[in-house]
């Protein structure tokens, strides 16, 4: 999270434990930081008549939050029968494995390092469980392995940290590009138009319900500070630090770090175009 700007529509007032959608519960992870927000949204889905249910993000390896999310979903009946990662991130998959063990899951992600058991994780892949039905999406940009999980019968997506409840994402240089990131959000605004969707369920901060204006305040965001960042190299700030000082001014000192790796990330992106 690099901006602290407000998103359109209407952001849930707080972020909590409990029921999101008719299929989604949150169990928020106790991680508050700068770049966590409120913390980590650990997903538990499910289709309101099935035993059977996923989790996506367990969060960091926090034995409290995990067996929390074990027993919020044995008291409403669940049985957590698959893991999913929307990317490797330790504040969502840290945990992973250690959850692995407590439910007895296999855990499916992109990244073959983060997969326990023999399945992965590919853009187009439909998860079905109980009745419940996930399609995978490919959005990497936050991170080369970064992917959301669209929840059709909800009309609604899990976008992990491509986005989220509040503020905005980092585009993680060199992991992150910010080309793959700007085709992703493209791909989510398809999503809400051509799909229906409406609800954000992100990784960290508030649900949002105007998915769509959300996902035009990203673009419409990243283009604006792109053209920050294009104006003050060609006015001769040529260090990464020096661009953040400038542009993210307005920005709380202590998300300069993941400012600059976005900085680094635009950068690269302008000299790719030939614009600077």
């Amino acid at each position: 999270m690099t901006d602290a700007a407000a998103l359109p529509g209407q952001p849930r007032d707080a972020v909590l434990s409990g029921p999101a959608t008719a299929r989604a519960v949150n169990v928020l992870a106790p991680n508050a930081s700068a770049m966590t927000l409120d913390g980590t949204n650990t997903w538990i889905v499910s289709e309101p008549d099935s035993e059977l249910a996923v989790v996506i993000d367990p969060g960091p390896l926090d034995d409290g939050h995990l067996r929390t999310v074990l027993d919020t979903a044995e008291k409403a009946g669940k049985r957590v029968a698959l893991t999913l990662l929307t990317h490797g991130h330790p504040d969502h998959a840290e945990g992973a494995s250690r959850f692995a063990e407590l439910s007895g899951t296999a855990v499916r992600a992109l990244d073959p390092a983060l997969r326990l058991g023999d399945e992965g994780l590919a853009a187009g892949d439909v998860i079905s469980l109980g009745g419940l039905e996930l399609r995978v999406v490919s959005t990497p940009g936050h991170t080369a392995d970064s992917l959301c999980f669209h929840l059709p019968a909800d009309r609604a997506v899990l976008t992990g940290d491509t986005v989220l409840g509040r503020g905005t994402t980092v585009v993680a240089h060199p992991d992150g590009r910010l080309g793959d990131y700007l085709d992703s959000l493209r791909r989510l605004r398809s999503l809400t138009v051509d799909d229906g969707v409406h609800t954000v369920l992100p990784g960290h901060g508030p649900v949002l319900d105007d998915a769509q204006g959300a996902v035009e305040f990203y673009l419409a965001h990243r283009a604006h500070r792109l053209a920050q960042v294009e104006t003050a190299v060609e006015n001769g700030l040529r260090a990464p630090e020096e661009v953040v000082a400038h542009v993210y001014a307005d920005v709380d000192r202590s998300l300069w770090p993941a400012a600059e790796l976005s900085v680094r990330a635009q950068i690269d992106y302008l000299r790719e175009h030939g614009l600077i």
